[in-house]
């Protein structure tokens, strides 16, 4: 098969959709089939033409961004052209301009189009406002215009607000994890320093983007509970935190605020190879997400877990129900800082073989490979019917 992917940014850009559209694609092609990612030229080094991993990927200029989307005006255009070759377009909610344009442009050419709904569209204020409307306008259009809407999680055809009206075409393809990647490796005590982690005490992780995005993925609240845990008995924890963006020195504020400053090391974008290392160094992986409508699936859970690492996270991420019924962690109640401090005091004190459980989950049933094969028989069928 030839695919189009139509996300709005690819690697070396970070982000949940960005990993996503990446490790599928890569898969994909594995899998023996043709993919091209049409998307932003996100950052001033990308070329404009490469191949990545097999996967083509031809990147167009921007003129800024709404709402965390890039807006480029030569995609209208590029995708239909790519539409009229492509034996099927495969996009991505939430980003309206190439979600949106793909769903014309598949309308226009008469190609088959999955859309993966990773979350809802939501915004603060005024980008509130905006986001509702868009609701009600362009994304039941691209809704209504695709053949096949992929969700990473069973529950969020109920959870979100806008899918029950297309409940007949929802499908789930759950998230994967490059599980050779993300593996258990040998950590030395210069990448624990070197990395902000301790030698001495407990290590938490937490990884996102910081920015007003990703305000639900409760960092907060996870600044609040290291205050809790700094006013316990025994010994606190360090958390490091990774992940770079504009609210970086707000946080940094609030954990100076809070008193834990000198507990919590803010060490900004991590590369690949860095990032399974931290994962292997940390004695839990915290991710307390707070909005079912905005958390599609908590990758980097998945991501810890194939590293060995157990989790404390909430039931708003999609793998929770596997979390609890595998031991691998604790769910917390979502938004509740002495929950989430309670979680993780009761989790440092356990040895036993989460970490294998964890890492058995990941490679039965949340490999790349698996969810792969499932898009392909999802996207043949398209074709085919």
């Amino acid at each position: 098969m030839k695919i189009l992917q139509t996300p709005v940014r690819f690697p070396p850009y970070i982000g949940g959709v960005e990993s996503y559209t990446h490790d599928m694609s890569k898969e994909l092609v594995e899998l023996g089939h043709d993919v091209t990612v049409l998307c932003a030229k996100a950052k001033e080094e990308s070329a404009y033409r490469e191949v990545i991993d097999g996967v083509e990927v031809e990147r167009l200029d921007d003129i800024g961004k709404v709402a965390q989307t890039n807006i480029m005006p030569q995609f209208p255009i590029s995708v239909l052209q790519h539409a009229r070759e492509a034996d099927i377009i495969h996009t991505h909610i939430p980003t309206p301009w190439t979600a949106d344009f793909s769903a014309l442009a598949a309308k226009l050419t008469g190609t088959p189009l999955v859309v993966t709904y990773h979350n809802d569209i939501v915004g603060n204020d005024l980008l509130d406002y905006v986001a509702s409307v868009y609701n009600h306008t362009a994304l039941r259009f691209t809704l209504a215009t695709a053949d096949k809407i992929l969700i990473t999680q069973p529950d969020y055809l109920e959870s979100s607000d806008h899918l029950h009206r297309y409940a007949e075409k929802v499908e789930v393809n759950s998230n994967g994890v490059d599980v050779d990647t993300f593996r258990p490796i040998d950590v030395v005590d210069e990448d624990v320093e070197r990395l902000g982690f301790s030698n001495e005490s407990p290590n938490l992780f937490f990884l996102s983007v910081l920015d007003d995005v990703h305000e639900y993925k409760g960092l907060d609240v996870l600044l609040e509970a290291m205050s809790l845990l700094v006013e316990r008995d025994g010994t606190t924890p360090r958390l490091v935190v990774g992940g770079g963006g504009e609210l970086k020195p707000e946080y940094e504020s609030l954990a100076s605020e809070l008193g834990v400053s000198e507990h919590v090391h803010f060490t900004g974008y991590i590369p690949d190879d860095d990032l399974v290392t931290a994962y292997n160094i940390a004695d839990l992986f915290v991710l307390p997400s707070l909005s079912s409508d905005q958390e599609g699936f908590g990758l980097v859970v998945l991501e810890a877990l194939a590293c060995g690492t157990p989790v404390v996270t909430t039931e708003v991420v999609g793998v929770s129900d596997e979390i609890e019924s595998n031991h691998l962690g604790t769910l917390a109640d979502v938004g509740c800082a002495e929950s989430l401090a309670e979680s993780i005091s009761i989790e440092l004190t356990k040895k036993d073989r989460r970490g294998q459980n964890g890492r058995d989950l990941c490679e039965k049933e949340y490999s790349w490979e698996s969810s792969a094969k499932e898009l392909v028989r999802i996207h043949s069928n398209l074709i085919s019917g």
